[in-house]
């Protein structure tokens, strides 16, 4: 496992107290799970997501990461609609451990409100809380 300091955690990017990421892009928002959750999780070997259209709330489970080690939930860092998905994680779920903010990315929300981004953590917020 990384020491804290090897993590990635990229400044344009919010996150969640459950290790979710979060990125703006235009009126949408990209997430996925970040480098502290992916190495947490060891080798990730199945990805299940919500289907296109599909509305959540923030915080809503909506999908699962599966590892060598177990499965965990997903949960959504804004509510909103599911606008897309990454197809391309169901022939390569390792991407989520290679590339957790690139091409390991999950889900794009159409969200209900944009100002839901404000209460995610910044990357210092989120280092403190790694930190304990």
């Amino acid at each position: 496992m990384k020491e804290i300091s090897e993590l990635k955690l990229p400044e344009d990017i919010r996150y969640s107290d459950d290790h979710e990421w979060a990125r703006q892009e235009g009126d949408f928002i990209r997430m996925g799970i970040s480098d502290y959750a992916q190495d947490q999780l060891g080798d990730i070997i199945f990805v299940e997501l919500p289907e296109i259209g599909k509305k959540f709330e923030k915080g809503e489970e909506c999908g699962t990461v599966e590892s060598v080690k177990t499965v965990s939930e997903i949960y959504m860092p804004v509510g909103g609609e599911v606008e897309a998905t990454n197809q391309d994680l169901a022939e390569h779920p390792e991407m989520v451990n290679n590339e957790p903010y690139t091409g390991g990315w999950m889900i794009q929300i159409r969200p209900n409100d944009l100002g839901e981004m404000d209460l995610l953590m910044k990357k210092d917020a989120y280092l403190k809380v790694l930190k304990g």
